[in-house]
């Protein structure tokens, strides 16, 4: 990154489609101008036809930690409250590393509204981030908290999903 510039937050949040897109297609960009990109997918354990591309660009890491399953709101499984411990202490470590020019905690918002991680946690990453890093939150839910110490924030609105239809996610386009 140009040592001219300031890393900013990121938070793609809202209930429609789109936000670990959004935030996968910043990574490509940078990626295309030779910046370190890391990916920690929380709550997320199967396989992505996205991944599976990334995975093929060296200067893009990935992480994911999650099970291939959904997670109770109401009542996580232990495993789930570990999988998200360990991922939140990849992304700390990942984040005050200097590693990455750019760090994508995905569905990050979602993780700390189900109390697998603190809001508290995340808000402390966020102000001890390198000044010159890029930090992109993506989730349902984002915590108000998170959304005001953001510099951006954009929110995916869904106004008609075929999933209403009855149409499952279909593979190549959904995942």
């Amino acid at each position: 990154m140009m040592p001219e510039q300031k890393g900013l937050v990121q938070v793609y949040t809202g209930d429609g489609k789109g936000k670990t897109t959004a935030a996968i297609g910043c990574g490509l960009r940078a990626s295309g101008h030779g910046l370190g990109v890391l990916i920690i997918q929380f709550m997320k354990g199967r396989e992505y036809g996205e991944l599976n591309a990334l995975r093929q660009i060296p200067s893009f890491t990935i992480i994911q930690s999650g099970r291939d399953s959904f997670v109770s709101r109401e009542n996580p499984s232990p495993e789930d409250r570990k999988l998200a411990r360990d991922g939140f202490e990849k992304a700390r470590n990942a984040v005050l590393s200097g590693d990455y020019d750019l760090v994508i905690l995905d569905e990050i918002n979602v993780a700390v509204d189900f109390g697998l991680i603190g809001v508290d946690e995340v808000i402390s990453l966020i102000e001890k981030k390198p000044e010159r890093l890029e930090l992109i939150l993506t989730g349902r839910n984002a915590h108000a908290r998170i959304v005001e110490l953001a510099d951006l924030v954009s929110e995916m609105k869904e106004v008609k999903h075929h999933y209403r239809k009855g149409i499952p996610a279909r593979k190549g386009i959904e995942f």
